[in-house]
């Protein structure tokens, strides 16, 4: 593995686990082996590093939700395929997903990684939203009216229910969070 891809591993993990504030570039150095002003070769400014994280956690994600769209047999299974990529993302309550987290420090990355941010958030309504008329038009979620409004509901409540099983230490509050759109799906999403 290359520096570089080390050096974004380990932000990656640390910013999930504590925020973006939450580290340092010594903390990094210490995690990947090399000395601090290495970085800076790299990444000249930790906002230039943020930039780049959740650029590539963005081309991940796309990548994903893509062949979710793909390989799922309705709307409703695909939605809770996103669901489940939140889920596996909050770990036991001790993690959240790149993008909930860089949120929580909106104001601290600079205006390239808010753009590469909302950018993200962008795409995941635009996905979200072609899911929800699927789901619609296949009925396999009860009482879908607005695709769009799905959509944003569905964001927020995935964001929000990470963050409240981060803030319990307890994965469960993950799950009873998402608990009434899991429910508009039962028996349907197979």
């Amino acid at each position: 593995m290359d520096t570089r891809t080390a050096l974004l591993d380990a932000a990656e993990n640390v910013v999930r686990m504590r925020g973006y504030d939450g580290f340092s570039y010594a903390d990094l150095a210490t995690a990947v082996g090399i000395r601090k002003a290495s970085i800076h070769h790299h990444f000249p400014a930790k906002q230039d590093l943020a930039t780049a994280i959740v650029a590539r956690y963005a081309r991940r994600v796309v990548e994903r939700l893509d062949e979710i769209a793909a390989t799922t047999a309705n709307g409703a299974a695909a939605i809770m395929a996103f669901v489940a990529l939140y889920r596996d993302a909050a770990g036991e309550g001790n993690t959240l997903c790149l993008c909930v987290a860089m949120s929580l420090n909106r104001d601290m990355l600079g205006e390239a990684a808010q753009r590469q941010l909302n950018a993200f958030h962008g795409l995941a309504l635009q996905w979200l939203t072609a899911q929800f008329a699927r789901a619609q038009k296949d009925n396999s979620i009860a009482g879908v009216n607005d695709a769009s409004s799905e959509a944003q509901a569905c964001l927020a409540q995935v964001e929000g229910a990470q963050i409240i099983a981060r803030a319990a230490g307890d994965a469960k509050r993950f799950d009873a969070a998402m608990s009434t759109l899991v429910a508009r799906t039962k028996g349907t999403s197979e």
